[in-house]
């Protein structure tokens, strides 16, 4: 099967998902449909054409140079996404996996996705991991967070299946991800290899939650204890006293970025509520439950939908942000079983359903839906695909 082939195959199966799902009545199963959909036009219309890769935005804009780098953003040969975005796919189906246990998904993630990361995959600096951009292109910066966000979900995937490479993918990663934390600071994991600037919430937060899946993976000791460390090393140095939520970096002179977002404070939310099912000790259900009613309240506003709804809309916070918070929330609801903030989230993805989806069934940042971006970012709709499928299973 030839490459234009196999990518009308992808495109064929997960239409007819589509429509087996949407024949199958609503509630639960409206998730599903949803995280299908627009995994469907993912794969439609991001497809780079090449090599299992995507691209950045949809309509592509080759020449459009992204912000979210240490640094300017210096390639010039012809654009494919950077890995960030490109790892929101691996999370997205995923979480359909997950919710499905469809191994459609799985043929999916080892027939598509998997093979177009490796093509970020950096094996002659040492320790080994995933760069910011594809390989071919030359050597470019390493994050730390970056590879957090695919050790995790190598870790899931073999949650999931129970395939040893998978948690050798995760375990190699953290060799990588733990090479970045030294005594600056007294302690954490820088954001940027290359650049090492700032010690961030969202290279120690995520970290903290992979040592404690990798704990619960392995039961190797080890990986608590480093759970354990990154997670004080945070709250000591990032924490804001008076709210419970998370200031972004520390840089090396000891000065605080305190802007806050979502992500940051979700992981330390599900860190929290790990470290409670882990050990017992009620501090930390406290300390997740105070993290939780915070972020709500900073993070969303009072907002009437055009069919007279009053809920609490998140703010341009970042769907791929809100993803990851939503992660937080899950974990959170699984031990105390209080579904208010679920319900928070049902309420503004029937928002961005209803009134925020464009004709070709994509996303804006704006949840409002007042403000369209002319060009759709692939992260803010593979995030959407976790949203949607993580909230299917509950």
């Amino acid at each position: 099967m030839n490459k234009i082939d196999f990518r009308n195959a992808i495109i064929v199966f997960l239409a007819g998902i589509v429509v087996l799902s949407g024949l199958q009545g609503k509630s639960k199963n409206d998730d599903l449909v949803r995280a299908k959909s627009i995994l469907k036009q993912i794969f439609s219309l991001y497809d780079a054409g090449h090599d299992h890769l995507f691209n950045e935005t949809y309509p592509d804009k080759p020449d459009n140079k992204i912000s979210y780098l240490a640094d300017d953003d210096t390639v010039t040969v012809r654009r494919v996404a950077y890995l960030w975005p490109t790892s929101g796919i691996f999370s997205g189906v995923n979480a359909l996996l997950k919710a499905t246990h469809d191994k459609q998904y799985l043929h999916l993630l080892e027939e598509k996705v998997l093979p177009g990361l490796e093509q970020y995959f950096d094996s002659l600096r040492k320790p080994a991991c995933y760069q910011s951009y594809i390989s071919l292109a030359g050597k470019s910066d390493r994050y730390y967070d970056d590879n957090i966000w695919l050790a995790l979900d190598f870790c899931e995937t073999y949650m999931l299946t129970r395939k040893p490479e998978y948690l050798n993918k995760s375990i190699n990663t953290w060799q990588f991800v733990i090479s970045g934390w030294d005594d600056e600071l007294g302690g954490g994991i820088y954001w940027c290899e290359q650049k090492k600037r700032s010690k961030n919430t969202c290279s120690n937060a995520p970290a903290s939650v992979l040592a404690f899946k990798l704990f619960e993976a392995t039961r190797d000791s080890s990986y608590l204890k480093w759970g354990l460390r990154i997670y004080d090393w945070t709250k000591v140095n990032l924490q804001d006293s008076t709210d419970y939520l998370y200031f972004d970096n520390k840089n090396l002179t000891g000065r605080i970025d305190r802007k806050k977002y979502t992500y940051n404070s979700g992981q330390m939310l599900q860190s929290a509520a790990m470290l409670y099912r882990l050990t017992g000790e009620k501090a930390y259900l406290d300390e997740a439950q105070h993290i939780a009613k915070s972020a709500i309240d900073y993070f969303t506003e009072e907002y009437t939908t055009t069919e007279g709804k009053k809920i609490r809309l998140f703010k341009n916070t970042g769907n791929w942000f809100n993803s990851v918070l939503l992660r937080g929330y899950i974990e959170l609801y699984r031990l105390d079983r209080n579904n208010q903030y679920i319900t928070i989230f049902r309420d503004n993805m029937d928002q961005l359903w209803n009134h925020v989806r464009n004709k070709d069934g994509l996303f804006s940042k704006d949840w409002t839906g007042q403000k369209e971006d002319e060009f759709k970012w692939l992260l803010d709709q593979a995030s959407l695909v976790e949203i949607w499928a993580n909230l299917a299973t509950i």
